[in-house]
């Protein structure tokens, strides 16, 4: 049983960064892939990025890439997503996930945190 807890959205101007941070719980957090999603009010849920179970592998999703970094401390069960240059299209709850499997498809995913609110004002 892995808890999954978002910390570290706010309201931030265009072209802003954030810093959000999820901490877990559980013994085995370096066993999990581990992933942000983001969604919109009104939108569906969308990927944004994942890490593998050591960190050596990234993968994010074009909307973001180049101005997102997905990273992860397994001594301190905690993943960060560093988000730079926000637009407004950048406003969302934001949720990490973890999976035991390698996908970091949203169906794959078997533990949520409740998210973190990340407002961008232009």
């Amino acid at each position: 049983q892995v808890q999954l807890v978002e910390s570290g959205g706010g309201l931030v101007q265009a072209g802003g960064s954030l810093r959000l941070s999820c901490a877990a719980s559980g013994r085995t957090f370096s066993s999990y892939t581990l992933a942000w999603f983001r969604q919109a009010p009104g939108k569906e849920r969308e990927f944004v990025a994942a890490i593998s179970r050591s960190g050596d592998i990234t993968y994010y999703a074009a909307s973001v890439k180049g101005r997102f970094a997905i990273s992860r401390d397994n001594a301190m069960k905690a993943v960060y997503l560093q988000m730079n240059s926000l637009n407004p299209e950048d406003t969302a709850a934001y949720y990490c996930a973890a999976t035991g499997s390698s996908s970091w498809s949203s169906r794959s995913m078997n533990y949520w945190g409740k998210g973190t609110l990340v407002t961008v004002s232009s």
